[in-house]
């Protein structure tokens, strides 16, 4: 990657190309293609290979492997210290890997790019505890969450144009809450909570989502229209949900991944994860 001297102000890395794209990695995923600027031409949305991270000499991720193609819904299983959150913290920038690969797409290399960079590429991240903003109304709270020019002076001379107000509207539909766009967030419950800081992400335009335990605290009603609401994203994002409700996961997984000790354990079907005998044995129990 070639770095100058505003790099950190620059909204896209300059990032040399990928020069081994494609090269065993065949796409898991539905194989379409992605938003503007993102090369998925394999179908792969995001490359992990030999991905490891030590903290203090233990090994959080050990050679980590992992494929999620265009469009897909991946959930992520597996026992507490498996390397979960660790592995959305490298996707993320967060942590870097002390060695391994790590693609958005076909050509940005996540290890050699910010937060702020990731973000800005595609990739939003939720947190198991809502972020938004209690005080402000729901409406002003996805306002906030646009993709535009964030400095000060934009924001002060800022404007919502009707493309934009139509685009909020579109997501408070999305998330159920058009009926409390101009309630308090504050004064919203735990699950609406979720749902609007999901239609934040939203609100970015996101070719990635990652999803940290999403249903947790969750009502059943409120955990059902979550799988409802995935399963309708999936296609126009990727999704990688991290989850231990089992029953969410069977509802809305097509592939599921089991971690344990920082390395892929398991792939394939809930059905066929739960029959697998290590993965009994680590982490479901009998």
């Amino acid at each position: 990657m070639r770095v100058t001297a505003t790099d950190q102000f620059m909204l896209e890395p300059i990032i040399e190309p990928n020069r081994d794209q494609g090269t065993s990695r065949d796409a898991i995923g539905l194989g379409q293609a992605a938003g503007k600027g993102l090369n998925t031409r394999h179908g792969t949305i995001l490359t992990l290979e030999d991905i490891s991270v030590s903290f203090d000499g233990f090994k959080a991720l050990n050679d980590l492997n992992l494929y999620i193609g265009v469009g897909e819904l991946r959930c992520i299983i597996g026992p507490n210290g498996a390397g979960k959150t660790t592995l959305m913290d490298v996707i993320t920038g967060k942590t870097r890997p002390s060695h391994g690969k790590a693609w958005f797409g076909e050509t940005l290399d996540l290890t050699r790019m910010s937060e702020v960079q990731i973000a800005q590429a595609g990739i939003g991240r939720k947190f198991q505890k809502p972020t938004v903003f209690e005080a402000l109304s729901v409406f002003e709270n996805l306002e906030l969450a646009q993709k535009t020019d964030k400095s000060v002076w934009a924001s002060l001379r800022a404007r919502l144009g009707g493309e934009q107000k139509d685009r909020i509207e579109e997501v408070l539909d999305t998330i159920r809450l058009s009926a409390s766009a101009q309630r308090p967030a504050g004064l919203l419950s735990h699950g609406q909570k979720q749902f609007l800081e999901i239609g934040m992400l939203l609100m970015q335009d996101p070719q990635l989502l990652l999803l940290d335990e999403p249903v947790a605290g969750m009502t059943d009603a409120e955990t059902e229209f979550t799988a409802e609401l995935f399963k309708r994203l999936a296609g126009k994002h990727s999704l990688m949900v991290v989850e231990h409700d089992m029953g969410f996961v069977g509802s809305i997984a097509d592939h599921v991944t089991v971690l344990h000790q920082g390395s892929v354990l398991a792939e394939g079907s809930l059905e066929q994860v739960q029959e697998n005998e290590r993965v009994i044995e680590v982490y479901l129990g009998r």
